[in-house]
């Protein structure tokens, strides 16, 4: 099993020795990325973007104590019981919104997805209300893709076992499994039951991409901070026609390692502070690399998908007037997690702090409200604005 981080800000760096991450990879469900991101990589999309009740940011709960945690997971191992589901009853009594358990597959299907990389079906999936698994977007060229699922579909259980009322986590665990092996799904489409055999395969998606529009604005999307994306971005500002715009697309992204998000915000700036965050009342602070293309003008496209880590970027530029946000509030999620490995093995993940932005703000339940508020046509609006700022045809 992967070491356990000192801190992260949910799910976390697998990495051994890591520093944080700061995802709620959320929508992946079904063996891909992220919450509201990219893939089904991440077990840790273990509330998806449909969780909450009603709209908005969920509201946020009180910590769980990390010691009652652990004892109730102690004595039911003791009684030859499920340490992870009794530190969850636990969890879930304390009404820490973002705390959470994973046994060790769970945990290590991290290391796939914060890489880029995963095996499954390629398949977005989010948890309603009301506790019906939906498919809330599936990877061109996948597993899922070829068998014709879409977007929208109702999963009703995956080789036998009922999913409706499961959470996303226990989803994933049943999704998962060796490249190559079969899964059966059954599915509900405009009220018609299907059923589809899909093959799990390894999987991967891009993390950044870049495209250079007529009008000369480079548009740079980032729909998950996974390993190397940060530095990507740099690449992509550097390789930037002098003196053109750039829109940083962060619409989507459910977070990721905040090593590569502060990376990416360094393509922006010269050094400086990115963000503070506190650990149980303990202040740390997050700084920019020096050296950023600091006077390219720039917009940062967010929406309500925008979360975590990608949060922390956008507040980060706007506070220091380093970019204009335009699009619609972003998500909220502004709180650290703490793993701790628990005496079965498994991982519990509690709520310790919070992180705020260079201005001081703290964004958890309340989310960026953006520059420019934008519905349709964001992109164009984003240009709209760069010519404001004297870029454009």
């Amino acid at each position: 099993m992967p070491g356990l981080p000192a801190f992260c800000l949910r799910p976390r760096d697998l990495r051994r020795g890591a520093v944080l991450t700061l995802a709620f990879l959320a929508a992946v469900a079904t063996g891909a990325l992220p919450c509201g991101g990219d893939g089904e990589a991440a077990a840790g999309a273990a509330r998806s973007r449909t969780d909450p009740p009603g709209p908005g940011p969920p509201r946020v709960g009180a910590p769980a104590d990390r010691d009652a945690v652990a004892r109730a997971a102690a004595e039911a191992v003791a009684e030859g019981k499920s340490g992870k589901k009794a530190a969850q009853d636990v969890v879930s009594r304390s009404g820490d919104r973002w705390g959470t358990v994973y046994d060790q597959g769970e945990y290590a299907a991290f290391a796939e997805g914060l890489d880029g990389h995963w095996t499954g079906v390629g398949v977005w999936a989010g948890r309603a209300h009301d506790g019906v698994i939906k498919v809330d977007k599936v990877q061109p060229g996948s597993p899922a893709a070829r068998a014709g699922l879409r977007a929208g579909d109702r999963l009703l259980s995956v080789d036998g076992h009922a999913v409706t009322g499961l959470a996303v986590t226990d989803v994933v665990a049943l999704l998962r499994g060796a490249a190559g092996t079969p899964v059966v799904l059954n599915l509900s489409r405009d009220g018609a039951d299907l059923t589809e055999t899909v093959r799990r395969e390894q999987l991967r998606t891009e993390p950044v991409t870049v495209r250079q529009r007529a009008d000369g604005v480079t548009v740079i999307k980032v729909v998950s901070f996974t390993r190397g994306s940060g530095e990507r971005v740099r690449a992509a500002v550097r390789a930037a026609p002098p003196g053109a715009g750039v829109v940083l697309d962060l619409r989507g992204n459910p977070g990721g390692l905040v090593a590569e998000a502060v990376t990416a915000a360094s393509a922006f700036l010269d050094g400086g502070l990115v963000a503070t965050y506190d650990v149980r009342g303990d202040q740390r602070v997050l700084h920019a690399a020096p050296g950023g293309d600091t006077a390219r003008p720039l917009v940062a496209l967010v929406d309500g998908g925008t979360m975590s880590a990608a949060e922390l970027v956008t507040g980060a530029l706007q506070d220091r007037g380093r970019a204009v946000a335009v699009g619609s509030r972003t998500f909220g999620k502004g709180s650290v997690q703490m793993p701790t490995e628990l005496p079965d093995g498994s991982v519990a993940e509690l709520t310790v702090g919070t992180y705020r932005t260079p201005a001081g703000r703290s964004l958890d339940g309340s989310g960026i409200t953006p520059d420019v508020a934008a519905g349709d046509r964001v992109e164009e609006r984003a240009v709209t604005v760069l010519g404001g700022l004297g870029v454009g045809p």
